[in-house]
C-alpha cells in the first residue's frame, strides 16, 4: 500500500475512505492496533500506475508534458525577473 522508501513498505492496512484533507489528497486506514492513521494518496497504490512509467521501465525520468511544464514555468520567471 505504501510507497517503497515508506517505513511502512510492504505491509496492507484496511481501508477507511479516500478524501482531500489538509489541502491534500489523503487514505485513511486503519493501523496493526486498530488506529485511524493517513498518508497522502501519491504515497500508497491506491491510484493505478502510470502507462508511461510502466513503459518507459526506468529508461525516462520524465515525462515531456512535465518537461513543457517546467519550461513554462522557467519562462514565466524569467519574464518575472526582467520586470
Amino acid at each position: 500500500m505504501t510507497h517503497p522508501f515508506h517505513p511502512w513498505s510492504g505491509r496492507e492496512f484496511v481501508f477507511v475512505d479516500r478524501r482531500r484533507t489538509w489541502d491534500e489528497d489523503r487514505v485513511a486506514f486503519q493501523d496493526e492496533d486498530g488506529q485511524l492513521a493517513s498518508l497522502p494518496a501519491a504515497w500508497t497504490d491506491i491510484d493505478p500506475v502510470d502507462p508511461f512509467v510502466t513503459m518507459a521501465a526506468g529508461r525516462c525520468p520524465f515525462r515531456v508534458e512535465d518537461l513543457l511544464a517546467v519550461a513554462g514555468l522557467i519562462d514565466a520567471l524569467r519574464v518575472r525577473a526582467s520586470g
